[in-house]
């Protein structure tokens, strides 16, 4: 153990409630500010003396002329499972930033289990149609049952989503950065089989973090790889997809069919949500609010591991969801 953890600081940079947990789960010794209690002079004393930064949504929490306050810091952990908003640049260098990866991972593989359950099964459109007094008993479904999936970034909530669809006998075709997993899986490999598996996936998955290397991952080129009537459910991030792209896509290939739960413009970056096409009014789509992970309890599990990964970087213990800053400029 740290002999000099006593000196630690841990500034936490958003409104917590789960202040008591977060506390329990920290070696004692630590002290703790949090800004949301502060004057602007003990909150300016505070970053200053800050060695660990607990923050969810940095850009909104802090101002561009506090990051130079940071000079004590060593350790950034975030709420979120994603960095992708993390303002790099402004961060001195040498600070170790983490993300929480896997604390989502159960409520959203559900989410993706009943995406692509509502849309194989055409539930929405039946549904709309029973509202205008039609009935066709004889509407051809789409089987997920011995499908095969494919999932494109197999961490936390590419692994909890293969347990589910593994249940309904379905394939796992996953990609990862290392293209090795301990995982059942029928086929493994990296972005470099990326074509392989989008052509023969049934369902198609998005669980991979964004980042420079895969900004615009799927474009025009790889949905028309895609089998025609295949599902795509995106649950990491909306510029993973080009959204123009997807929409044209939809609207040509009406047998395709795709799920949203992460939008392009969001209230949590852009401070508003905005769609640039009218994806919703689309028979063979479904959207949600970025929500998939919404269920009792999960900001206070998401506190919890966070607080984990704070408690073994100061114990000098390996440090869950490492953030290399260069995958981000």
């Amino acid at each position: 153990m740290n002999s000099k953890m006593e000196r630690y600081h841990i500034v936490v940079t958003f409104d917590i409630e789960e202040k008591e947990l977060l506390v329990k789960t920290i070696p004692e010794g630590t002290s703790f500010s949090f800004l949301s209690d502060l004057n602007e002079e003990d909150r300016k004393k505070a970053l200053q003396a800050a060695d660990v930064l607990f923050s969810w949504n940095p850009p909104k929490e802090l101002s561009k002329d506090e990051y130079p306050l940071l000079t004590r810091l060593r350790f950034m952990q975030l709420l979120s499972a994603g960095a992708d908003h993390v303002p790099f640049d402004d961060i001195p260098k040498g600070v170790r930033i983490a993300s929480n990866v896997g604390a989502y991972a159960e409520p959203m593989a559900e989410h993706v289990l009943a995406m692509v359950l509502a849309l194989a099964k055409q539930l929405l459109k039946n549904h709309d149609k029973l509202a205008r007094g039609e009935f066709n008993q004889f509407e051809i479904n789409k089987k997920v049952s011995g499908s095969t999936l494919g999932i494109i970034g197999f961490g936390g909530i590419g692994k909890a989503v293969a347990k589910l669809f593994r249940c309904l006998g379905c394939r796992i075709y996953a990609i990862n950065s290392s293209g090795r997993t301990q995982e059942a899986v029928d086929f493994i490999g990296t972005l470099k089989d990326l074509d392989h598996v989008l052509k023969e996936s049934d369902i198609v998955v998005l669980s991979i973090a964004l980042n420079n290397r895969t900004h615009n991952l799927i474009g025009r080129r790889e949905l028309e790889l895609m089998k025609p009537d295949a599902v795509l459910v995106n649950v990491a991030r909306a510029a993973l997809i080009d959204e123009t792209a997807l929409f044209e896509h939809l609207v040509n290939n009406p047998h395709f069919k795709a799920g949203i739960d992460v939008w392009w413009v969001e209230p949590f970056g852009a401070g508003t949500f905005k769609m640039d096409h009218p994806f919703c009014e689309l028979p063979n789509f479904i959207g949600s609010p970025h929500n998939s992970a919404m269920v009792p309890g999960v900001i206070r599990r998401a506190v919890e591991l966070a607080a984990i990964n704070i408690r073994d970087f100061i114990q000098e213990n390996p440090i869950r969801g490492m953030v290399s800053r260069e995958q981000y400029r």
